[in-house]
């Protein structure tokens, strides 16, 4: 069984800046691309920021210039940086990764979901 564990939301001020992180653990064989992805309150799911094993990284045109996506592969952890947080950054952010519990067999899992609100 594979879990992804998020950590690091909370409330911040228009201009702050906090940092996401997110641990799978459990039955890996391998790990691919990890991201995050975010849900406003009446919004679909968008993707924020993505990281490939080899550390290549993408993201939406909202946050470029403003979050950095990181991973450490040894510690199977993904990261998002945000900084210059807006208010319209609100929203609960999910951590994705792209797992292979077993050779030849690979799943899409997800985080719990952590909170970020910006608000004065």
């Amino acid at each position: 069984q594979v879990q992804l564990v998020e950590s690091g939301g909370g409330l911040v001020q228009p201009g702050g800046s906090l940092r996401l992180s997110c641990a799978a653990s459990g039955s890996i064989f391998s790990i691919g691309a990890m991201g995050w992805y975010r849900q406003a309150p009446g919004k679909q799911r968008e993707l924020v920021a993505v990281v490939t094993s080899g550390g290549s990284a993408n993201y939406a045109d909202s946050v470029k210039g403003r979050f950095t996506i990181s991973r450490d592969n040894a510690k199977n952890t993904v990261y998002l940086e945000m900084n210059s947080l807006k208010p319209e950054d609100t929203a609960v952010y999910y951590c994705n990764a792209v797992i292979s519990p077993s050779w030849g067999r690979w799943v899409n899992y997800w985080g719990q979901g952590t909170q970020v609100t910006v608000s004065s």
